[in-house]
């Protein structure tokens, strides 16, 4: 295997450095959250059952609040409501949505926080597997939801339900969840962090070695592309793709699986929120609009035995930076 690309991030936070501590520990802590796991590894004193036992609460507040999967969650109690009604969401997920909404019409819709229906009439949703709806059941479900049916009053963080739509917010949940155990640890004294959930990740600080905190970028199986290796320094990454989920992605503005081959789309940014969701439109969007994104991009799209990578223009400065 050839030496990995390195990313260096485009500036060192010094008030990282000022914290940094070379005899700490690192070290390691990890469960399970929204379906999938989650990873802590970070450099400090505080005591790994105290930062478990916390980032657990944490987790399970964020569940509570924006899971599509738990009936009894903030986000399953509007999508069950009548027609009409205002809701003021909990304060996560009054974040959630404030960023999803903002990205929405940026996207051009390829990033739509409002396609539970699609979601579910494909089967990818609670309810489970299901045969491959026809025309006209995707084009009701298209009617029913999509970003635009929504009214958001942002400074009383309340959402209407028009009735009908179904939020889905799997395409920045993780990151938006990673983003807040990293803020918890810094509330609780820990500075220098690597924070890990279902592949979505974010970086805070130095390891006490002085290195960053290391993120290699998952690549499909068969892609001969060289490896790719992004120094996680007050930067996120997240990926997603067909390789990662199977063939669940879908475009909201069509109602159907995407069309352009993406088959992995990896997005580094300040945070995991917007790394996640980026990166979920980056596997929708026309590959020529995610390459003008300024933001570190890296797609490979595939055809029947052919994959080609991409490097957006901020990757490939991240990749010619130098300290020395």
């Amino acid at each position: 295997m050839s030496a990995p690309r390195i990313a260096l991030p485009p500036a060192i936070d010094p008030a990282a450095l000022s914290s940094h501590d070379p005899a700490a520990w690192v070290e390691l802590i990890e469960g399970e959250t929204m379906g999938t796991t989650w990873r802590v590894r970070y450099a400090g004193r505080v005591a790994p059952l105290t930062v478990a036992a916390a980032i657990t609460a944490r987790l399970a507040a964020l569940v509570d609040q924006m899971s599509h999967w738990e009936p009894g969650s903030a986000l399953s109690r509007f999508n069950d409501a009548p027609a009409g009604s205002w809701h003021e969401l909990p304060a996560d997920l009054a974040r959630v949505v404030d960023l999803a909404l903002t990205l929405a019409p940026r996207s051009g819709g390829a990033f739509d926080p409002a396609i539970g229906a699609l979601v579910d009439l494909w089967g990818f949703g609670p309810a489970g597997a299901r045969a491959a709806p026809g025309p006209r059941e995707i084009a009701d479900a298209l009617a029913l939801g999509g970003w635009r049916r929504l009214t958001w009053d942002a400074p009383r963080r309340r959402l209407r339900q028009p009735g009908g739509v179904r939020l889905d917010l799997s395409g920045i949940a993780k990151g938006y969840a990673v983003d807040a155990v990293a803020d918890l640890l810094d509330e609780l004294g820990v500075r220098h962090c690597l924070v890990e959930i279902g592949g979505e990740l974010v970086g805070r600080g130095w390891r006490p070695d002085g290195d960053p905190w290391w993120v290699d970028i998952e690549a499909p199986s068969g892609a001969d592309v060289p490896p790719l290796r992004v120094a996680a320094h007050q930067l996120a990454v997240a990926t997603s793709g067909t390789y990662v989920r199977g063939a669940h992605n879908l475009d909201p503005r069509t109602g159907r699986p995407p069309i352009h081959g993406v088959v992995s789309a990896s997005v580094v940014a300040p945070s995991a929120a917007m790394a996640d969701a980026l990166a979920t439109m980056a596997v929708v969007a026309a590959p020529a609009k995610v390459m003008a994104l300024d933001y570190p991009v890296r797609l490979i799209v595939g055809t029947v035995d052919v994959y080609q990578e991409l490097l957006s223009h901020r990757l490939v400065e991240m990749l010619k930076q130098d300290y020395c």
